[in-house]
């Protein structure tokens, strides 16, 4: 069975802050960094290392700016090793405070080695879960390190045993009273005796979309990968039932399901979309998922369509509903050096500046009659978008842009960058959204970029001298006589300068955005009660307050090839 043998951390300048070894005699941190750093960029959460001794399997996450480093020589699972990083990094941001600093940690140095032997002990991952490891390890605070710095004890000298520290009082034998043992949590991953003076429960689901489109505008991918975040502050034991649903059922849309370890997994087998559970205190991941927007069975469609008529035009892709698509044109203009970026805004999604200035406007009228119920902005009835923002990668040819128009918004191009940026405001939406001029009703903002290349003869003021071209001549005339005619042109040039400005074209566009109150997916919240007759330590007649958002993530997850 595998282990976990050590575990090293970096700063964000590859200096060694930590190194704590479990079991065996693993590869230094010396010696696993340089092995680490010599991988390519993008590097791999998993590096196998055969030349040392013994071979090591390299596992790594990088989480605020910190290397966290897991060697091991033996087969171990490598989720399992992955997560437990994860877990690691998590508890030491909760106890520590976030973001996660390497001078938090090289302060805190005692916390950090009670908390890394709680969570594994003689190279087996023991206790991992947060509100059960605040039991057991005393956070670090402001007083213990001060009585730490001038040599105090940091608990007080009444509770400690007489003559163990040199503030006793009294010099002959005192009884000694021992030290309640901290108490054990029922639920391994709910703290003991919890109270709060105010019981709320808060579901936030948030998505991120990843969408694939053909130069046509045909989807050819598009997922969506869902959190399911908990807030949980109800005091004692809460008994909690939340029911999920999307159309066509929760069991044929949804896949690849992760819970917490406090779901009832037995529960959800029996009836899929509802999750039975005690939750821990605060805000965690209750669940994950993966929704494939297109079907199981679209691509496989699609091909059977195109095979059987090659001729025509096939429609099989589900509507998605994106809230913002694009389209790029390239090769325009005389010489092909311009493309162009179309924006199209879907009318069923406002802006949060124009929910504001709705909101303005219905507050500032008020002797105009006032709806019985009003429709808040950002919720699912009025989903709002915010955040647009366009991407066009750029090849490395292209030495800058001459040109940049855009009608909304403002765009700006680095060569560094290599890349567009072109920024849509909140209140530029609102403009397009209230016109709607599209194709469709739908709300349009278009980019024109010009391409400048790499400097050429032709620049320099020397001309090409293709073979094959030729010229018209006279034996009677001078040797430079004006009448002289190229015959090949000007059509000639264009036509090469467009071969080569379509090298400098674009291949895609990504579009990057967030909209409240929407899901790609569909999936929402039909109830989440409590269980008030297995619940225990709530009180009688407490209701605790209850409330779901819905959060959609693109960024730079939409891409249209071009």
């Amino acid at each position: 069975m595998g282990a976990i043998e050590a575990l090293y951390i970096f700063d964000e300048h590859n200096n060694s802050i930590l190194q704590h070894t479990y079991n065996g005699h693993p590869a230094s941190a010396k010696v696993l960094l340089p092995l680490y750093l010599a991988q390519p960029a993008p590097r791999p959460s998993l590096t196998y290392l055969p030349n040392i001794n013994p071979a090591t399997l390299l596992f790594s996450i990088i989480q605020d700016r910190l290397l966290f480093l897991c060697p091991t020589s033996k087969d171990i699972e490598p989720l399992l090793v992955l997560e437990f990083l994860h877990r690691v990094a998590d508890v030491l941001e909760d106890f520590l405070g976030s973001p996660l600093l390497a001078s938090r940690i090289e302060a805190s140095y005692d916390v950090v080695a009670q908390l890394l032997g709680e969570m594994c002990d003689a190279s087996a991952i023991a206790n991992t879960e947060p509100n059960a490891l605040h039991d057991l390890v005393e956070p670090p605070s402001k007083i213990n390190e001060l009585l730490r710095g001038v040599g105090l004890p940091s608990s007080s000298p009444s509770l400690n045993p007489s003559g163990s520290t040199p503030f006793s009082l009294g010099s002959g034998p005192r009884p000694t009273i021992p030290r309640a043992p901290p108490p054990t949590p029922t639920v391994l991953w709910r703290k003991a005796n919890v109270r709060h003076t105010s019981n709320e429960l808060y579901v936030d689901i948030v998505e991120t979309l990843s969408v694939l489109s053909a130069p046509s505008g045909r989807p050819l991918a598009a997922f969506a990968h869902g959190t399911i975040a908990f807030t949980a502050k109800v005091s004692g034991v809460p008994n909690l039932l939340l029911n999920l649903s999307v159309p066509g059922g929760i069991q044929h849309v949804l896949s690849l399901p992760v819970f917490h370890p406090c779901v009832r997994l037995a529960r959800w087998r029996e009836k899929p979309g509802e999750l039975s559970f005690i939750p821990p205190d605060g805000r965690f991941v209750l669940a994950g998922y993966e929704v494939d927007l297109l079907g199981p069975d679209y691509l496989e469609n699609a091909t059977k369509a195109v095979s059987a008529k090659p001729h025509q035009k096939h429609n099989v892709a589900p509507n998605l509903n994106l809230p913002a698509t694009a389209e790029v044109r390239t090769n325009l203009g005389h010489s092909g050096a311009e493309f162009e970026v179309r924006l199209l805004l879907s009318n069923s999604f406002t802006s949060s500046a124009s929910s504001s200035l709705a909101s303005s406007q219905s507050s500032a009228a008020r002797s105009a009659p006032r709806p019985a119920f009003g429709i808040a902005a950002g919720t699912s009835a009025q989903p709002t978008v915010s955040d647009i923002t366009v991407t066009v990668p750029l090849p490395p040819a292209v030495r800058n842009l001459s040109d940049i128009r855009a009608n909304k918004g403002e765009a700006h191009f680095a060569p560094s960058d290599g890349a567009v940026e072109w920024r849509i405001a909140s209140k530029d939406v609102a403009v397009l959204a209230a016109s709607g001029h599209g194709a469709g009703g739908a709300a349009v903002a278009t980019l024109r970029c010009t391409v400048v290349g790499p400097l050429n003869d032709d620049e320099e003021g020397i001309e090409e001298i293709a073979w094959g071209e030729t010229w018209e001549y006279q034996d009677d005339k001078p040797y430079q006589a004006p009448g002289v005619k190229d015959v090949g042109g000007d059509k000639g040039r264009d036509t090469r300068r467009m071969g080569k400005n379509r090298m400098l074209m674009p291949s895609a566009a990504r579009v990057s955005f967030q909209v409240k109150g929407w899901l790609a997916s569909g999936i929402r919240v039909e109830r989440l009660i409590v269980d008030t007759q297995t619940s225990r330590g709530l009180g009688a007649g407490v209701k605790p307050y209850t409330g779901a958002k819905y959060l959609t993530v693109s960024e730079g997850g939409v891409e249209v090839r071009c």
